[in-house]
């Protein structure tokens, strides 16, 4: 198609419909949780909902690394494709699973009561699956994309380019088609998810020749390496079942723990194990000068992606709550479903991602184009912008009365622009700074970097949400401190640039 490989339109569906199933979902999470157990919801407080949410948004992205790895010397790129699709869309469907038993279920609050409980069960194994699929397919469908172009070849930009539209289009119909199902069911809406990525499996199998040759399982050439694949192989299945097990069970409560104090040191955890490896490859990594230096910045930029993400990734839970509790939804007399706002960001993606990529171009023609650290600087003034109007939209909801959507329209559309200036930015940065023999690594890091924004995101949003009274009233201070902070880092990245360019040396 227009000279791209056959294979690309394959990857590109499955990778839309998998996006249908994830944003789907997303957009149903956080207020599948807040909402009362009376209408059909788990009921859970505010804080204990952010934190489950930056848990899982986390994981998914954190589950990309161990993917990866299982891809290249277990499974293979399509073969992980396919599976964590499959087991992608069993999370969903076991999500959906109390909603046949809703059919046959009738009483009063007893019964509601014992419904919840198979509503946690298969709420938590659900995500434990949706996580595990996702982190054998996300990676591992990206690394096929590149296989599909000969190294240097003129077309690889525009591939991804185009392969990236998929993945907006997918964020873009799945809100809203989910969330009005949800107006009914809240289980309609997660099997509506499943069903999408059952869409994505059934085309990846039926036009899977076009990429015979590419992502193929790793041949063991001597019979002790066969061994250790068959021992790897049971070892990664059973590990999979106990990890699902254990966590579903501790999450229905038959072990009492604490989403927040578990969200609060995965946090901890994540930033030492990142910086700790970082530290270990700039002292003993045989390192020359420079790149102990270009090491250096991703650590210093790491920090800065987190911030972003942390901020930008409260799309789908504390403004996603917004939307719910403070916006005025009514068009002439119809109600918007809350979900349907979390379509913008993508529908903005499509929008100005060409005029962004024009912008960049047209300015390195005439030697005006942004150096990355300062394109990441515009990243975090424009959200700091975003959520100082969500300040002022926290005022009017404080005051009693419902905001406007234009203020969540708005807010959505300064993230975007930021998202554009800061993450195609990071992606690339970070493989031209990697070392040799360090780049999947680096990314690695990168990808942690995104997993940890996730998770610090689900906890702010159980502080600024409004869920109470109390909560309500300090609303518009707790957008504010968002903003102080994230123009703060930006100022910060600012003033650290000479020092970030000198460090980065040729690279831009």
């Amino acid at each position: 198609m227009f000279g791209h490989p056959k294979g690309l339109m394959t990857l590109f569906f499955t990778e839309m419909w998998e996006r249908f199933s994830y944003y789907g979902m997303r957009a149903l999470l956080i207020l599948f949780m807040t909402t009362a157990i009376a209408d059909g919801g788990l009921g859970f407080d505010d804080k204990t909902s952010g934190a489950i949410y930056g848990l899982y948004t986390m994981g998914v992205y954190l589950l990309a690394l161990p993917g990866g790895w299982l891809a290249d010397r277990l499974f293979g790129l399509k073969k992980s494709v396919w599976y964590g699709g499959i087991i992608i869309a069993l999370g969903h469907f076991t999500m959906a699973l109390p909603g046949i038993q809703n059919l046959f279920t009738e009483g009063g609050h007893e019964a509601k009561v014992a419904l919840s409980a198979l509503d946690k069960s298969s709420f938590f194994l659900g995500l434990i699956l949706i996580v595990l699929g996702t982190g054998l397919l996300k990676p591992n469908i990206s690394s096929i994309v590149g296989q599909l172009y000969a190294p240097g070849s003129s077309k690889r930009d525009a591939g991804f380019s185009i392969f990236y539209m998929g993945i907006n289009i997918g964020a873009l119909i799945a809100p809203i088609a989910c969330s009005t199902l949800a107006e009914y069911d809240w289980h309609l809406g997660f099997g509506l998810a499943g069903l999408g990525m059952v869409f994505g499996l059934i085309q990846y199998k039926a036009t899977g020749k076009s990429l015979e040759g590419y992502g193929e399982v790793p041949v063991a050439e001597s019979e002790a390496e066969q061994q250790s694949q068959k021992k790897l192989k049971s070892i990664v299945s059973i590990s999979g079942l106990v990890i699902a097990a254990v966590v579903a069970i501790l999450f229905t409560g038959i072990i009492p723990i604490d989403a927040s104090a578990i969200a609060g040191v995965s946090g901890y955890t994540i930033a030492a194990v990142a910086f700790g490896y970082l530290g270990y490859v700039m002292l003993f990594g045989g390192l020359t000068v420079s790149d102990r230096n270009k090491v250096g910045v991703i650590s210093i930029l790491f920090l800065f992606s987190a911030m972003f993400w942390s901020g930008f990734e409260q799309a789908g839970s504390t403004l996603n709550l917004f939307a719910e509790r403070f916006t005025d939804r009514t068009v002439f007399g119809w109600e918007i479903p809350t979900g349907y706002f979390q379509s913008i960001n993508s529908m903005f993606i499509i929008m100005f991602a060409p005029f962004f990529g024009a912008m960049w171009v047209w300015l390195g023609r005439r030697n005006l184009e942004p150096s990355s650290p300062l394109k990441f600087t515009f990243g975090l003034l424009l959200l700091g912008m975003g959520f100082f109007v969500m300040y002022f939209a926290a005022k009017i909801a404080a005051s009693g009365d419902l905001a406007a959507p234009f203020w969540l329209i708005l807010t959505y559309m300064l993230h975007t622009f930021g998202e554009l200036s800061l993450s195609p930015v990071g992606l690339s940065l970070v493989t031209k700074l990697a070392p040799k023999g360090y780049g999947g690594q680096m990314m690695g890091i990168w990808f942690l970097s995104v997993s940890l924004g996730n998770l610090i995101a689900g906890i702010i949003a159980g502080e600024a949400s409004g869920g109470t009274e109390e909560a309500l009233a300090q609303m518009p201070g707790q957008y504010l401190m968002i903003v102080y902070t994230v123009i703060g880092s930006a100022v910060l990245l600012f003033l650290l640039k000479p020092v970030i360019r000198k460090m980065m040396g040729e690279v831009h």
